[in-house]
C-alpha cells in the first residue's frame, strides 16, 4: 500500500450543501420519469388545452423552483385538486402534496390580498363559516342566496357563478338533531339495545363520527343514516368538537386556514382514537382529508394516529360487520330507489372504495344500482362554483350526465356531497347517498 492510500489519511467529504443552506429536496420528486400517465387522466386537461397538466405542476415546477427568481405558475389555480393524478402515476409521485404547496406558496406570493379573486376564493374555502351563520336563519338564506338579482350580482362582482342554484341550508343541522335524540348518551342506549336483539356480547362497539360540514348544515339526513346504521350494528356513536376538514381550502391554497381547521380535528378526534374509537366519516373527501392529507402537509401531535384510525362509514362496516350479508337478505321496498346511477368520486377512488357501493347493493333485492362511468364529475368542491370556471367544469362532466341518462330512473347516487350538486345540476334527478340505501334497507 503506497503513502498516497494510508489509511491514516482523513477522508474529505464534497459539500453539496452549505452549511447555512437547508437542502429543499421534495420526497418523489425526482421517481418522476415523465411517463404522462397523470396528464392523460387529469380531467381538466382533457377539455382544456391551455393548462398545462399534473407532471408540470407537481415534479416539473418543482424543479424549477429551485432556481432563483421562479415563481409559482398561475395555471397552479386551473387544477381541480380531484387528486386523479395521485392514482394514476405509476411511480407514486406525491402529486398532489406538490399542488397544495405550490398553491399556498403562488396564493401567498403572487396573488394579491386586495383582490376580488382572492376574497372570492377565501369565502369559498371557508365555507363552514358562511354556513354557520345561514343556518340561524336557514329560511331567509335559503330564499336571499337562490334570488335572482343576488344571483346576478354574485356572478358579476364576486366570480360566484349565477348558473347554480345554492344548496338549500337545513331548518335544523344535524348537530341540532343529535342533541335533540340524546347526543353521546341517547346513542349508548339505543346500541346496547340493538346488541342485545342481535345477541352479541363482549366489548363496546364505538365510533367517532366526523360528519364534515355539508352532511352538518345541507344534508343531515346522511347524517341521520350514518347513526341509524351504525347503531343498527350495536355501535354506541360520539360527535365530537370539529371544523372543516380543509378540503376546499387545500384546493384554494389556503393551506393556514386548512392547518387551525386541522389542529382542532386532530386534537378532538385524536383524544378519542387514544381511546379506543375509530374516526368514521360520510364524505369521501373528508376520509381522505384525515387519513392523506393531514399527514402529508402538517406537522401536529397525533396526527398520523388520526389517520390510520379513519375509515370511510360503508368501508368500515364491510370490515368490521357482515354488511354484504344483511343487505343480500333485506329488501328495499321504495320504488322512488330501484334504479340507481352511481358515480364513483375521485376521493373514493384515490381510496380503493369507488366499486364498494355496487358490490354492496349487487344482491340487493329492489335495488338495481348501474356505475355511470369513471369519469370525474367536474365540480371539485368549489372549483366549479366559480363563474371563469363552471364551462369546464360542465364539460368534464358530460360524459357522467349522458350515462346518467341511460340508466332507467331518475335517482343518483354518490358518497360526496359536491358530486352531487354536479349529478342534480346536470341531470335534474334526486341524489341518495348510499347510508341512506342502506338505512332503507335494514332499518
Amino acid at each position: 500500500m503506497s503513502d498516497a492510500e494510508s489509511p491514516s489519511d482523513e477522508f474529505e467529504p464534497i459539500e453539496v450543501f452549505p452549511d447555512d443552506e437547508t437542502p429543499d429536496l421534495r420526497p418523489g420528486a425526482d421517481d418522476c420519469y415523465k411517463c404522462s400517465t397523470c396528464d392523460t387522466n387529469c380531467p381538466v386537461a382533457e377539455v382544456d388545452d391551455d393548462f398545462p397538466g399534473p407532471k408540470f405542476q407537481g415534479p416539473e415546477q418543482w424543479r424549477l423552483k429551485r432556481k432563483e427568481d421562479t415563481s409559482v405558475d398561475d395555471s397552479i389555480s386551473k387544477c381541480s385538486n380531484c387528486m386523479r393524478c395521485d392514482s394514476a402515476c405509476p411511480s407514486d409521485v406525491p402529486l398532489s402534496q406538490m399542488h397544495n404547496t405550490a398553491r399556498a406558496e403562488y396564493v401567498d406570493e403572487e396573488l394579491s390580498k386586495t383582490s376580488l379573486t382572492y376574497w372570492r376564493n377565501r369565502v369559498l374555502a371557508n365555507y363552514r363559516t358562511s354556513a354557520f351563520l345561514a343556518s340561524k336563519v336557514p329560511r331567509v338564506a335559503n330564499a336571499a342566496m337562490n334570488f335572482g338579482p343576488a344571483r346576478w350580482a354574485m356572478d358579476r362582482l364576486f366570480g360566484i357563478t349565477s348558473e347554480r342554484e345554492f344548496p338549500a341550508f337545513a331548518t335544523e343541522t344535524f348537530r341540532e338533531w343529535w342533541e335533540r335524540e340524546g347526543g353521546a348518551d341517547g346513542s349508548r342506549e339505543r346500541a346496547r339495545a340493538a346488541r342485545e336483539r342481535r345477541g352479541e356480547e363482549g366489548e363496546e362497539k364505538k365510533v367517532a363520527y366526523f360528519h364534515g360540514c355539508y352532511a352538518n348544515y345541507n344534508t343531515p339526513a346522511v347524517g341521520k343514516a350514518m347513526v341509524r346504521v351504525f347503531e343498527h350494528f350495536g355501535y354506541e356513536l360520539v360527535v365530537p368538537k370539529q371544523r372543516c376538514s380543509g378540503t376546499p381550502m387545500f384546493a384554494n391554497g389556503m393551506l393556514d386556514d386548512a392547518e387551525r381547521h386541522a389542529k382542532v380535528n386532530v386534537s378532538s378526534m385524536g383524544d378519542l382514537v387514544e381511546q379506543g374509537y375509530d374516526a368514521i366519516a360520510s364524505c369521501t373527501s373528508c376520509s381522505m382529508a384525515l387519513r392523506q392529507e393531514y399527514p402529508e402537509l402538517f406537522d401536529i401531535d397525533g396526527i398520523e394516529d388520526l389517520a390510520e384510525n379513519t375509515w370511510e362509514a360503508l368501508e368500515y362496516l364491510r370490515v368490521q360487520e357482515d354488511l354484504s350479508g344483511e343487505l343480500s337478505a333485506a329488501t328495499v321496498e321504495d320504488e322512488n330507489i330501484a334504479e340507481l346511477a352511481y358515480h364513483a368520486p375521485c376521493h373514493a377512488r384515490n381510496q380503493g372504495l369507488d366499486g364498494q357501493a355496487l358490490e354492496l347493493f349487487a344482491d340487493l333485492a329492489g335495488v338495481d344500482a348501474e356505475d355511470v362511468g369513471d369519469s370525474c364529475s367536474g365540480i371539485s368542491g368549489t372549483y366549479g362554483w366559480k363563474s371563469e370556471k363552471y364551462d369546464t367544469s360542465m364539460k368534464i362532466g358530460d360524459e357522467m350526465f349522458e350515462h346518467m341518462e341511460d340508466v332507467e330512473g331518475e335517482v343518483g347516487m354518490t358518497e360526496c356531497p359536491t358530486c352531487a350538486m354536479q349529478m342534480e345540476h346536470g341531470t335534474g334527478y334526486e341524489i341518495k347517498h348510499p347510508l341512506e340505501i342502506v338505512e332503507s334497507a335494514l332499518v
